[in-house]
C-alpha cells in the first residue's frame, strides 16, 4: 500500500464515543419532541390554545434544530478527529441551556398564574 492510499486509522474508541454523543443529541431532540405531543395531546387547560401552539412549535422547531445540530457536530468531529486537528466547540450549548432555562421559567409562572 503506498503512502498515498495509506489512511490513518482512528483509534475505535474515539469514533464510538463520538457516535455516543450523537445519540445523545437525537435521545435529546426526542424527548423536545415527546413533550412537545403531550403537551399537544395530555395537557389541554395547561394555557391557552394559542399559547399552547406556540409551545409546541417552539419545542418541535427546537427538537428539528437539536437532530440537525447532533449530525453536524459528529460530522465535523469526525472530519477533525481524521485530520487530528482540534474538536470545534459546541457553541450551541450555551444558547440551549439559555432557551430551557428561560422555557422552564416561563413554564413555572404561566403554572403559578392559572
Amino acid at each position: 500500500m503506498s503512502q498515498e492510499k495509506k489512511e490513518k486509522i482512528l483509534d475505535y474508541r474515539f469514533t464510538l464515543a463520538n457516535e455516543r454523543t450523537f445519540l445523545a443529541w437525537m435521545r435529546t431532540a426526542l424527548a423536545f419532541m415527546a413533550g412537545a405531543i403531550g403537551i399537544d395531546q395530555l395537557t389541554p387547560n395547561l394555557a391557552p390554545a394559542n399559547l399552547r401552539v406556540i409551545i409546541v412549535t417552539l419545542l418541535s422547531l427546537t427538537a428539528a434544530g437539536l437532530a440537525v445540530y447532533g449530525y453536524l457536530r459528529w460530522a465535523k468531529n469526525e472530519r477533525a478527529m481524521q485530520q487530528e486537528a482540534a474538536l470545534p466547540y459546541p457553541y450551541l450549548l450555551i444558547w440551549l441551556s439559555s432557551g430551557l432555562s428561560f422555557a422552564l421559567i416561563m413554564v413555572l409562572i404561566i403554572m403559578v398564574i392559572m
